[in-house]
């Protein structure tokens, strides 16, 4: 009996404190801000929209584009519902019906796309049986179903252009210059690309070979100036760095150079493999010998890892395209997209 009596005295003690937790949890009220630019007041205490994204800027972005890119596929695929609708071939049949019937009538795929499907994907042929070669049929017709569809919507709407209501999601801006870094292009073009790379680091190998294509396809158009954000788990990252610059001290010319050859020989970067890189894209080995071994431009490199902080670096390879940030080695017509109309303003 006494040990009941105790037993509900613990339980009594437990959903006291428990209450007691849950009313004490804070209130919101979500009603339209007093005044422009304040996210939230408790009080006489205001929190302003700009301290609510400090820091979380790309995060947001990147969940915004998310649901942009939700939004924009159902778009697409009411238009395409609402489109064939109106065909008068449809008489009856299903919207996949009409596809493979009207606009993809011609995919037929075969044993040797197959073939080259496994070799790019480096599917061990130990794994390749009937059934999966099956699957692998379905899903290059499903490819190429989405292309066929891709391609007729072009078409019905070349001369009726699609007019989208939804507002896109607007990259964040940061204030970042090129100031002394390294760079390539004409030193007043009117877009500035600044990354901010690891020599050490696979995904900015990536990086470097799309700056390459965009070096290629706008020329001087675009001014690309690179900055260093060595990770502290790349040990050799910071020497690289310092040897990047050393060679730019040499010339623009013997930096890129420099930076390409680092980046293919990412497992070289040790002080050896720095001087024979050095002396394979033709420095003068003793005056970059001499910067390197007294660290010449260290204090550059830690002022560059500071700035990138500063302005929400968090990972490498990290672009800003006049100031508009692009986390990781994206495709080209990313890039593209704001450089164009950076370049129409």
């Amino acid at each position: 009996m006494k040990a009941t009596t105790a037993l509900f005295l613990i339980l009594s003690l437990v959903l006291s404190v428990s209450c007691s937790d849950g009313n004490s949890k804070p209130s919101y009220l979500f009603k339209p801000a007093t005044k422009e630019g304040i996210a939230a007041k408790a009080g006489d205490v205001e929190i302003t929209n700009a301290e609510l994204m400090d820091g979380i800027e790309s995060e947001v972005f990147e969940f915004e584009s998310k649901a942009f890119e939700v939004k924009m596929n159902k778009l697409k695929s009411t238009l395409i519902d609402k489109l064939v609708e109106k065909d008068p071939r449809k008489k009856g049949l299903t919207v996949d019906e009409f596809v493979t019937k009207y606009i993809a009538s011609t995919i037929n795929i075969s044993e040797k796309e197959i073939d080259a499907f496994i070799k790019d994907q480096n599917i061990p042929q130990e794994h390749i049986n009937p059934q999966i070669r099956e699957k692998i049929k379905n899903y290059l017709t499903m490819e190429r179903k989405k292309e066929a569809v891709e391609k007729w919507l072009g078409e019905q709407t070349k001369k009726n252009p699609i007019e989208v209501y939804i507002a896109k999601p607007r990259r964040p801006t940061f204030p970042v210059e090129a100031g002394n870094a390294a760079f390539a292009g004409d030193k007043d073009a009117k877009v500035v690309i600044v990354e901010f790379s690891d020599f050490q680091c696979p995904f900015c190998a990536k990086g470097a070979d799309l700056l390459k294509k965009i070096k290629s396809k706008y020329g001087n158009k675009v001014k690309v100036a690179f900055k260093n954000f060595p990770l502290p788990f790349h040990n050799h990252a910071q020497g690289a760095a310092v040897a990047g610059l050393c060679a730019n001290e040499q010339g623009s010319e013997k930096f890129w150079k420099m930076h390409d050859e680092m980046f293919a020989k990412q497992d070289s970067l040790d002080a050896e493999g720095l001087k024979k890189i050095a002396k394979s894209v033709g420095l003068k080995m003793e005056s970059f010998e001499a910067c390197v071994k007294d660290q010449k431009f260290l204090a550059q490199v830690n002022a560059e890892m500071e700035e990138g902080r500063k302005i929400g670096v968090k990972s490498t390879p990290t672009f800003y395209v006049n100031g508009q940030l692009i986390t990781g080695a994206q495709e080209v017509e990313v890039f593209a997209e704001i450089i164009d109309e950076e370049l129409a303003k």
